[in-house]
């Protein structure tokens, strides 16, 4: 995996515009322990588990609280003539469900050749409106290029649906893509606060423990590290490609960020520190998740982190 940010959303500004103004308007679009057993709808499990220009027009079925679509943030279902596309609007509560989406390209046809990324074709995030009920699946593709993505169950409320792709032909091609829609889960909704920013967390009898001090639209460090009964895991195994895979979704409208390791894998002994570089682009509160894999089994710790 390439420990860049997928969305460098201060260097595209820079280079736009080449000013401080620039700067201010890529900063302005752009641990309690977190336990993610508080959070329902947590999934663990394993294939259960934006790019868009700034200032883009964003999904008509946007959620609540947000204020911004800058570019990068995956908060638009469109994008360079790239749509995400979805008759799903609601889904059932509290059972296993089938999300069926497309991805059409600026010729309105649907894409089916995708480049391999962490080697997946696709990458599928379910996020609640709250920031709980995370999950991330590898959906599979018909021949017609309609994706189903088989969600586990999901708790009342308003979810987003996020789509990371890279078509592998036409205008596209070689070009990162997040696009999202939002879908809706009837029942009683009930909002669970965010947990406090914290640095570390507890998942599993795992403790991860994050440290450095991001701020908004600049790269920074982060260093992870894994621990077990107070001593340092070091029998991290390989998960898409690397020891450690880390998504970001921001407090208030759940803008989407993908940070990558620069931690090469050498065989299952990954571990105890893995190193992130981290490009968030809007400050306040980031809910980090991270996932790992030791002795075959797929773990799921998340933290809330601060950014200024």
């Amino acid at each position: 995996m390439n420990f860049s940010s997928r969305f460098p959303l201060r260097r595209r500004a820079l280079a736009a515009a080449g000013t401080a103004a620039a700067l201010a308007l890529t900063l302005a679009a752009c641990g309690s322990s977190g336990d993610s057993s508080s959070m329902p709808g947590m999934d663990h499990g394993g294939t259960s588990s934006a790019a868009s220009s700034p200032r883009a027009t964003a999904s008509t079925d946007d959620m609540p609280g947000m204020d911004h679509a800058a570019g990068g943030n995956g908060l638009s279902d469109n994008q360079d003539g790239y749509r995400l596309t979805s008759s799903d609007r609601s889904l059932a509560a509290g059972k296993q469900a089938a999300y069926r989406f497309a991805v059409t390209g600026p010729d309105g046809k649907p894409v089916t050749r995708f480049a391999v990324d962490q080697t997946k074709r696709m990458h599928f995030y379910a996020i609640r409106s709250d920031l709980t009920g995370f999950q991330h699946l590898h959906p599979t593709m018909a021949a017609d290029g309609t994706w189903s993505a088989g969600l586990a169950s999901l708790t009342p409320g308003s979810w987003r649906m996020f789509a990371s792709f890279t078509p592998d032909s036409g205008a596209g091609k070689g070009k990162d893509f997040v696009l999202s829609r939002t879908v809706t889960v009837p029942g009683g909704a009930t909002r669970t606060p965010l947990p406090a920013a914290a640095g570390s967390t507890q998942v599993d009898g795992y403790t991860v423990t994050v440290k450095g001090e991001p701020m908004a639209g600049m790269a920074h460090p982060l260093t992870v590290s894994v621990a077990k009964d107070g001593k340092p895991v070091t029998d991290l195994q390989p998960y898409l490609d690397t020891y450690a895979h880390l998504t970001a979704f921001h407090e208030g409208d759940a803008a989407f960020a993908h940070l990558h390791p620069t931690t090469k894998v050498n065989g299952d002994h990954g571990g105890p520190d893995l190193s992130f570089h981290a490009e968030l682009p809007t400050a306040g509160n980031w809910r980090l998740f991270l996932q790992f894999r030791t002795g075959g089994a797929l773990h799921t710790a998340a933290l809330t982190l601060r950014v200024g």
